[in-house]
């Protein structure tokens, strides 16, 4: 009677272009002694893990040159800006790769 759904329970994301899916941190709550901290609605953390990247951008002539940027780096982004992007019940930042500001050795 009732057609079921073919659709996969779970969406993933692959950025185009020199786009970069970010993780962003999680706003520390407890200090490493354990004491409990209130948390700030208007402070963000400003860093973040790379969970996908695009293929790169093209030039003029058509050469593509690939992020330098890799899944798993940790990076330091803007104050503002970014697309924020919600898969499932997780929130991610969707950042051109010359938006960010540097990358945590």
């Amino acid at each position: 009677m009732f057609a079921r759904a073919t659709r996969p329970l779970s969406r993933s994301l692959a950025p185009l272009g020199d786009r970069i899916l970010i993780r962003k941190a999680e706003k520390e709550a407890q200090t490493a002694s354990g004491i409990l901290l209130p948390t700030d609605k208007g402070k963000d953390p400003n860093e973040g893990t790379v969970v996908a990247v695009g293929p790169g951008i093209r030039d003029v002539s058509g050469n593509l040159h690939p992020p330098t940027l890799k899944a798993g780096d940790t990076v330091l982004l803007p104050k503002y800006g970014g697309t924020e992007v919600e898969i499932g019940e997780e929130k991610f930042a969707l950042f051109r790769e010359e938006d960010i500001l540097g990358k945590f050795d």
